[in-house]
């Protein structure tokens, strides 16, 4: 078998929520929502599956949703597209892969900044790239040019751009942006943009792709979700968006990872993404509520928190709440001992780790938080020192 696969451990989230499962212990650990979902977009995808079409949809995307992705970005982000550009594959993690195949070739330099989502490293090892990590740290989680020239060379190929950032919840600013933008140029290297996470962002007016900005509009391939803008994480529909030159290549990787995506999913996500502007404002504001809530019982109980600016996300500094035990340590026995379920971010690291960090979801309902927040109450009085 090949060793890459066969000596993976299960990832940290399925591992946690299995946990859970089998505890019955409240899971703050895996980041989907128990509400937010809206159910006219639910209507139109039921409607679809019985009155439309169960065949094979077009390769690339139903036209109305390729032409929903462009002017959805144009509406939001300022992003002149042509549905040309558009493909709609199987979630944004098929994106992920359908891209990095299709545009690495072995020996390939890819920067990945750590801590980083777990299908990244993996995907690109797969792919023949060889990574170059850049590492944040905690409280700030900040991209410098420092950072950034250790990793970026003449070999570049193409950085892995998330923002925003699973799983540190920051929202990077628009001089940390040009930095990556900057190296980029330098490095003639090209962007994979994941931000499906680009409408989970608080405290500012609006979210800035780094497609862009000057000059990366040949040289971004931006991804996005369905699934995560919808708050329907099952529903696994993704599209890339890439200049016309690397899409095409792209679309051929595609066709042989998933070829095509459900017709009927696809519609609903048509018809979501029309949605007015009020609508993302309205939900944004529905996961602010448990955001904050969320922060406020964490900060009663005794924890020091992390800023949370974007995504389903809450981090907690443990050494600073008076817990000198580890992430992964802590989370094995806060499930086991406290019942709750969290993610140690240790495990979004390929090397050199932060040790001290816990990352939760307050995604979730109000008697979901209030249960995970008491039983992060019983483990801290049993691991502080």
């Amino acid at each position: 078998m090949n060793p890459l696969f066969a000596d993976m451990p299960t990832t940290i989230f399925e591992a946690m929520s299995g946990a859970a499962r089998d505890l019955g212990a409240v899971n703050l650990g895996q980041g989907f929502p128990d509400f937010g979902w809206p159910e006219d977009v639910i209507a139109r995808a039921a409607d679809a599956l019985v009155t439309g079409s169960n065949q094979y949809p077009p390769m690339r995307g139903l036209p109305e949703l390729r032409e929903a992705v462009a002017a959805h970005y144009r509406l939001h982000q300022d992003l002149v597209i042509d549905p040309a550009q558009v493909i709609v594959t199987s979630g944004a993690t098929e994106a992920l892969a359908s891209s990095l195949l299709a545009l690495i070739e072995p020996g390939d330099e890819v920067v990945l900044i750590q801590p980083l989502y777990d299908a990244y490293l993996p995907l690109v090892l797969r792919a023949g790239g060889v990574p170059r990590l850049v590492r944040l740290t905690p409280p700030d989680w900040r991209i410098t040019e420092a950072v950034l020239a250790e990793a970026f060379t003449e070999r570049t190929k193409l950085v892995v751009f998330n923002n925003p950032h699973n799983p540190t919840a920051r929202v990077f600013g628009a001089d940390e942006l040009a930095l990556v933008a900057a190296a980029a140029l330098r490095s003639e290297a090209l962007v994979l943009a994941d931000e499906v996470w680009e409408h989970l962002f608080f405290d500012r007016p609006s979210f800035p792709s780094i497609a862009g900005l000057p000059g990366m509009a040949e040289r971004v391939i931006k991804l996005g979700s369905a699934g995560k803008i919808f708050s329907m994480t099952g529903w696994k529909v993704g599209w890339i968006v890439a200049p016309r030159a690397l899409a095409e290549p792209i679309a051929k990787a595609h066709q042989f990872v998933t070829f095509t995506t459900a017709p009927n999913l696809q519609a609903g996500a048509a018809y979501g993404l029309g949605k007015p502007l009020g609508y993302f404002e309205d939900m944004r504001a529905g996961f602010a509520g448990p955001r904050d809530a969320m922060r406020q019982k964490l900060d009663a109980a005794g924890y020091v928190t992390l800023d949370s600016e974007g995504t389903y996300f809450l981090c907690v500094d443990l050494a600073a709440s008076g817990i000198a035990m580890g992430d992964a340590e802590f989370c094995r026995r806060a499930v086991a001992e406290a019942g709750v379920a969290a993610i140690p971010l240790s495990a979004f690291y390929a090397e050199n780790p932060v040790t001290n960090v816990i990352r939760l979801c307050y995604a979730k309902k109000a008697e979901t938080i209030e249960a995970g927040i008491a039983a992060l109450a019983r483990a801290r009085e049993m691991f502080a020192g």
